[in-house]
């Protein structure tokens, strides 16, 4: 493993040599908190979109007081303005000027489209300049726009159903569900395996794929609207833990004939389907079938016109659980290859397949995960991908030959990568940062050592109090290695002792500790440091970018293996002389939540106070498809979820414990703190609690510069 960077952000040391900053002042709350989205964001490249057909890419660029979306081509850089947002206001907006350029997206060389509200425009380059005219006006209570660059059609929703605009401007109602518990085009499972959209066009666009959820015997549960008098209750459809989940089809509409075929996925009617692809051809799709349990899954084939099966691929079986997050990939030009992602070997790579289902070869492997595909490089046959293949605290891009699996890393710097290939798989965009890099951008040629630095980022927090920043690597109760960071109060005395806050999250497809900037990972880390705070975080056993051993060691237990490496970190805070070991606290939000009131119940008298927000408190209470994959139904394991029920063990309580809860929340709901309330009234504990009226599970925008200082003033009142 690469020994971590050392930040010393009273100065940066690194290799030995110390780059010294000005440094004359604290952060606001409000900086510390949404200062990185804002004010002291580091510059990035904006808007950037490669360009069909050409070796050129548009991207957002403000000079002058204007903003503009410009072209560059590759390699001569050259650069031409298309239009620039004054332009824009003087052809469409002159009554109601847009105050930003929105998103661009490419159809074709010389054609482009965006959209304002529900209003698409497209327009053409001529002379280097583009001109729009407005494209077509969708309803106003349209949502989930999706449109099809090969066809020029658009599908959307309005409310529960689907609907779809072809090219010459019919209008087709695919779905007419008057159940308002139907959704059509709908992203679907509460969005797990990493499903984020409902809607599905085959590759020339003329059809349509899309989930339909029948959701009638999920239980309805109330969330109340405060905002009006009197208060409401807006129902949704929660399915909770062990109880009755959705059902969902994969349905087919064609416009040239105005009908809907719907796949016959068979087996249990509330399993999963994911990884839903298109074949080439488009007379298939690909559904991969997980079964409720979650530890099953088919990969299979439907005919696209009948809905008939037509073969199951593969299998995939997990005694824990399987977890499919990816569709499947067609190798351009190779109609009956694609590549499949699976945990088989316990960390997640890739395999090459045909569509008879046998495996050509395992294209990626070693105990380290790939993150993204991102594309082909076909004059050299291979994949372009991102890979934890350095470290898992760093994403790098690598290029993977398709007939030999041979790699090769495309970039050279140290931190976090993500890439953007073009159209034809000669150039990629390489955007980073690092623990000593706020933010860089370079373009890079596949063939040959042609690249070309388009961003450098100036440091946006070189006129603040920085604190020194370590590494902290410790081990398991079994050995594995566990990465963390300790972040110093400023002007730090080793002689002195201080108050320390640990921040934790520790739960699945969350990582904290990562090579990126600021370093500390977060400026509220900062702002505490600043005042007089040691701060330490570290991910645990059950969170991500580890394979899958390291994930499932919480399964049918969470809560106890992860506080049990929490704990290790506790202890090495104990041996540092400069930790007073009688003013510690800890704070989390949502399964951090559920973390710190864990360590608070289950190990009291370690942290002397706690700040738990959005916390899960009873596992039973939260949605199928997460709970169920890491701890099984209720049924299936009482003592798992009686173990982590923080309701039965408030008389454990020591120090002092505060919660924290939108009133809103639909992902914990907030009965879960509410419950909570009552076993502490009943067992006559005192704790303290805060909500947020109208948020949702997270407390964002203005407001959230409101929770931050509530949570500060908590630590500042009984840490010090």
């Amino acid at each position: 493993m690469r020994k971590a960077l050392l930040l010393l952000l009273t100065g940066c040391v690194v290799g030995g040599l110390q780059f010294s900053y000005a440094q004359q002042r604290k952060y606001t709350m409000a900086e510390a908190t949404n200062g990185l989205r804002q004010q002291l964001a580091p510059e990035r490249v904006k808007q950037f979109e490669w360009l069909p057909g050409e070796n050129a890419y548009s991207r957002l660029v403000t000079a002058d007081g204007n903003t503009a979306w410009v072209k560059y081509t590759v390699p001569a850089g050259k650069a031409d303005t298309l239009l620039s947002l004054t332009a824009l206001n003087a052809q469409l907006f002159s009554a109601k000027p847009l105050r930003a350029l929105p998103a661009l997206h490419w159809i074709a060389a010389g054609t482009a489209w965006f959209s304002s509200g529900t209003t698409l425009y497209k327009g053409q380059t001529d002379n280097g300049r583009l001109t729009f005219t407005t494209w077509c006006t969708l309803p106003e209570t349209a949502e989930n726009i999706t449109v099809n660059a090969a066809s020029g059609n658009i599908a959307y929703t309005i409310k529960n159903n689907l609907f779809l605009r072809t090219a010459d401007g019919t209008e087709h109602a695919i779905t007419n569900d008057t159940d308002s518990n139907i959704l059509n085009g709908k992203s679907v499972h509460r969005e797990e395996f990493g499903i984020d959209k409902g809607i599905f066009f085959s590759p020339k666009g003329n059809l349509v794929a899309f989930y339909r959820m029948d959701q009638r015997m999920v239980n309805d549960y109330p969330v109340i609207n405060w905002a009006v008098t009197p208060a409401y209750a807006n129902i949704i459809k929660y399915p909770m833990a062990g109880g009755k989940s959705h059902e969902v089809t994969l349905g087919v509409y064609d416009p040239a004939t105005k009908k809907t075929t719907f796949l016959k996925t068979a087996g249990e009617a509330d399993h999963y389907l994911t990884c839903v692809t298109w074949a080439p051809d488009q007379q298939s799709i690909y559904v991969a079938l997980l079964n409720r349990a979650q530890n099953h899954l088919w990969l299979n084939q439907y005919n696209a016109a009948s809905g008939e099966q037509v073969k199951t691929l593969l299998e995939e079986s997990d005694k824990k659980y399987v977890h499919p997050s990816h569709p499947l990939t067609f190798i351009p030009n190779k109609p009956d290859q694609f590549i499949w992602w699976s945990d088989r070997d316990g960390y997640a790579h890739l395999y090459l397949y045909n569509t008879q289902g046998q495996l050509q070869r395992q294209l990626t492997k070693g105990d380290w995960i790939v993150n993204e595909l991102t594309g082909f490089h076909l004059p050299a046959n291979e994949v372009i991908i991102t890979t934890a293949k350095e470290s898992p605290m760093e994403k790098h891009a690598y290029a993977v030959n398709l007939k030999t699996a041979a790699m090769r890393r495309l970039d050279t710097a140290a931190g976090w990568h993500d890439v953007q290939l073009s159209n034809d798989g000669a150039y990629v965009l390489d955007t980073y940062s690092s623990g000593t890099v706020p933010g860089a951008a370079q373009l890079l040629a596949l063939k040959g050592k042609w690249q070309q630095t388009i961003l450098t980022a100036a440091d946006p927090l070189k006129d603040f109090q920085r604190p020194e920043i370590r590494q902290v690597t410790l081990k398991a109760d079994d050995g594995t290695p566990l990465y963390g960071k300790l972040i110093l109060p400023v002007d730090f005395d080793a002689a002195k002792t201080y108050p320390v806050i640990v921040y934790l999250y520790n739960g699945p497809n969350v990582q904290l500790i990562r090579n990126t900037f600021p370093y500390s990972g977060n400026l509220w880390y900062e702002y505490m440091a600043q005042h007089g705070y040691v701060i330490f975080t570290m991910d645990g056993r059950g969170s991500a970018n580890r394979g899958m051993g390291f994930e499932q060691a919480t399964f049918r237990q969470l809560g106890t293996v992860e506080m049990n490496d929490q704990l290790q970190g506790v202890a090495y805070l104990k041996t540092l002389p400069f930790v007073n070991q009688q003013q510690m606290g800890v704070h989390g939000w949502s399964y951090g939540g559920f973390m710190t009131t864990s360590l608070m119940l289950r190990h009291p008298g370690v942290f002397k106070a706690a700040v738990a927000g959005g916390p899960v408190i009873d596992w039973s209470k939260y949605e199928i498809m997460y709970t169920e994959r890491y701890m099984d139904t209720p049924q299936e394991n009482p003592e798992g979820y009686a173990t982590a029920n923080l309701l039965t063990q408030t008389k454990n309580l020591q120090g002092k414990l505060m919660l924290i809860h939108g009133t809103n929340d639909d992902v914990v709901v907030w009965q879960h703190s509410i419950d909570f309330l009552k076993a502490c009234v009943d067992n006559e504990v005192q704790v303290d609690y805060f909500v947020y009226p109208g948020h949702l599970h997270n407390v964002l925008g203005k407001d959230r510069v409101h929770l931050m200082q509530k949570i500060t003033d908590y630590f500042e009142a009984h840490l010090k």
